[in-house]
């Protein structure tokens, strides 16, 4: 950590991991609901908070941001998995051919 504040590169790893920890979530939030529905909010909704309470834990200002990051990107991916099942009944992503979607139950009745 001396090397970075020496150098005065802590903006800029703060700012290659922002980019990083988002350009993960979205994989995880595609896979995690092609896998598991819906459900898989639960497991972003414990890691963010998991995630909270480490920035706040933790004496680093750096890493304290990146968990700050990693929380809030974990929280926006709660509400990407309900835009991402309705990119799947779009037809932009593959089903689950192992799961049923609430749209399945909604042709059934129609």
């Amino acid at each position: 950590m001396d090397f970075l504040s020496t150098y005065h590169l802590q903006g800029l790893v703060l700012g290659l991991c922002s980019f990083l920890i988002i350009g993960i979530c979205h994989p995880i939030v595609i896979k995690g609901e092609y896998r598991y529905g819906q459900r898989f909010k639960w497991v972003f909704l414990a890691a963010g908070i998991v995630l909270c309470i480490g920035s706040l834990l933790v004496n680093s200002v750096l890493l304290s941001a990146l968990m700050g990051v990693g929380a809030f990107s974990c929280f926006w991916g709660i509400k990407e998995m309900k835009e991402q099942q309705e990119r799947v009944r779009k037809g932009w992503f593959p089903r689950n051919p192992r799961r049923t979607y609430p749209w399945d139950k909604e042709d059934i009745k129609n």
